[in-house]
C-alpha cells in the first residue's frame, strides 16, 4: 500500500476532558501526513456530543458520532471503524496529543502488505510535573504509557495498544472488531486487554500478519494526579491480573501469557536490581521503586488467581463479533471461544459516513479509568533481547 488514507478515531466520554479533547484533535489536524478524517465517537453522553457538534460544525474533516453499541471503549472504537473511510484506522486517546510526524511513521509501516497493525511510543506527562520518585519505569503501562525494556526502532510485536495504534482495514475484515465486555466503562475497576485479545485473534485468522511498534510514532499522554499515587498503582495492577485471566481463558494461556512470562523473568528482575543499587547509592526513590515492582507483581498475580477462578466458574464474559452498521453487535454473535479455541471472526461493514444508530440517553459514568474511564488493558509484555531476532513484545498501556 502506498500513501494510505488514514482515518483517526478518538473515543470521548466526558466534558471534564474538554480541553484535552480539543488538544487531541488539534494535534491530528497539524500532522505532516494529513489524516483523511478525524472521528470523535461519544460514549453515551448527549450533552458532550451536542457541544462537540457545535464546536466542529464548520471544521472540514472532523465528524462527531454517537457510540452505536453498548457503553464502553470497545464499542466506541467499533463505531469508528464501521463509519470510517480510510484504508488504515488509527486510534488516539482523548487525553493525549500526537507529535507532528505520528501518522507519517504509521503510514510508512504499511508499505509491507503483510503489516496489519502499527503502534507507537506513548510518553507520560505527569500532572505534578515530574515522575514520582517511587514509580518504576518498568510499570509505565499502569498509566497508559510505554514501559522501560522495549527495544528501540521499529520491531515486531505480539500486540499493539489502542491508545496509540493503527490497523489496516482488512485486519478487521479478517478478525472482526474489538471484543465488548472485556474492558470497563465508567468508574468500574480498570479492566481491559481488548488489544491483546484482538491481536491474538487477528494472527490466528491471518497467520502471515505482521504487527509492528515504531518508537518514532510518539504521543504524549496526560497522567492525572490521582494516578500518581500508590493506591491507583495497586488497583491497576490487580485489575491487569483479572483481565489477563479472562484473555488466557479465551485464547489459551500459551498465547495469553507468553509475553508476560518474559516480562516477569527478564525485565522486572533487572528493575528490582536497579532499584536496590540506587538505594545503596542513596539515590532518591531506589528502595521505593524496587518495592513497587515486587508489590505490582504480587498484586497482578493475586488478580490473575481470582480472575482464573471466576473464569472457570462463570466462563468468559465478552463477545468478539463482526462490526456492523455503525459498530453495533449483530444478533446471535458468538461468545468468546473457550481456552485453546478459535475466536470468532467476521467482516467490518462501513456505513458510508452516516451517523450511527441513536445512542442511549443515559449520561456516561464518571471515573478516572484509562482512556476516558473505559480501560485499554495494560499488556505488560516482555521483549526479547535486541539482536536475538524473532518477535518482540509491546509494553502495555491503559491509555
Amino acid at each position: 500500500m502506498r500513501d494510505p488514507g488514514i482515518s483517526v478515531v478518538i473515543c470521548v466520554y466526558t466534558e471534564d476532558r474538554w480541553e484535552d479533547i480539543l488538544a487531541a484533535v488539534s494535534s491530528v489536524r497539524a500532522q505532516s501526513y494529513p489524516a483523511l478524517e478525524t472521528l470523535l465517537v461519544v460514549d453515551h453522553n448527549p450533552a458532550l456530543k451536542d457541544r462537540l457538534e457545535r464546536e466542529y460544525k464548520e471544521t472540514e474533516g472532523v465528524r462527531v458520532l454517537a457510540n452505536a453499541g453498548p457503553r464502553g471503549l470497545s464499542a466506541g472504537r467499533n463505531t469508528g471503524i464501521a463509519t470510517s473511510h480510510g484504508e488504515v484506522i488509527a486510534f488516539l486517546d482523548d487525553d493525549a496529543v500526537a507529535e507532528r510526524d505520528w501518522l507519517r511513521h504509521f503510514a510508512e509501516g504499511y508499505a509491507d502488505p503483510h503489516v496489519m497493525a502499527v503502534g507507537g511510543r506513548t510518553m507520560p506527562v505527569w500532572a505534578s510535573g515530574r515522575r514520582p520518585a517511587w514509580f518504576p519505569e518498568e510499570f509505565d503501562w499502569v498509566v497508559g504509557c510505554t514501559y522501560k525494556g522495549l527495544p528501540p526502532g521499529r520491531v515486531r510485536v505480539r500486540n499493539v495498544l489502542g491508545g496509540n495504534a493503527s490497523f489496516r482495514r482488512t485486519a478487521f475484515d479478517a478478525a472482526g472488531g474489538f471484543a465488548t465486555g472485556i474492558g470497563r466503562d465508567g468508574d468500574r475497576r480498570p479492566l481491559g486487554c481488548e488489544e491483546t485479545e484482538l491481536c491474538i485473534r487477528l494472527t490466528r485468522a491471518r497467520p502471515d500478519a505482521v504487527l509492528l511498534i515504531d518508537d518514532r510514532a510518539v504521543i504524549h499522554h496526560r497522567v492525572p494526579g490521582p494516578r500518581e499515587h500508590f493506591a491507583y498503582f495497586r488497583t491497576r495492577t490487580y485489575a491487569e491480573g483479572l483481565s489477563k485471566a479472562l484473555v488466557a481463558k479465551s485464547v489459551g494461556a500459551d498465547k495469553g501469557l507468553e509475553s508476560e512470562r518474559r516480562y516477569t523473568t527478564r525485565v522486572l528482575p533487572a528493575g528490582v536490581a536497579r532499584g536496590l543499587r540506587d538505594a545503596l547509592l542513596a539515590r532518591p526513590g531506589g528502595a521505593g521503586r524496587a518495592g513497587a515492582i515486587v508489590a505490582g507483581v504480587l498484586s497482578a498475580a493475586g488478580g490473575y488467581a481470582v480472575g482464573t477462578l471466576r473464569a472457570y466458574r462463570n466462563g468468559t464474559a465478552f463477545s468478539s463479533a463482526p462490526v456492523r452498521e455503525g459498530g453495533g453487535r449483530p444478533a446471535g454473535s458468538a461468545e468468546a471461544a473457550p481456552a485453546g479455541g478459535e475466536p470468532a471472526r467476521g467482516r467490518v461493514r462501513r456505513t458510508g459516513g452516516a451517523d450511527p444508530a441513536q445512542e442511549s440517553r443515559a449520561p456516561a459514568a464518571g471515573g478516572a479509568g484509562p482512556s476516558g474511564g473505559r480501560g485499554v488493558a495494560a499488556d505488560a509484555d516482555a521483549v526479547e533481547h535486541a539482536g536475538n531476532g524473532g518477535e518482540r513484545h509491546q509494553g502495555g498501556t491503559d491509555d
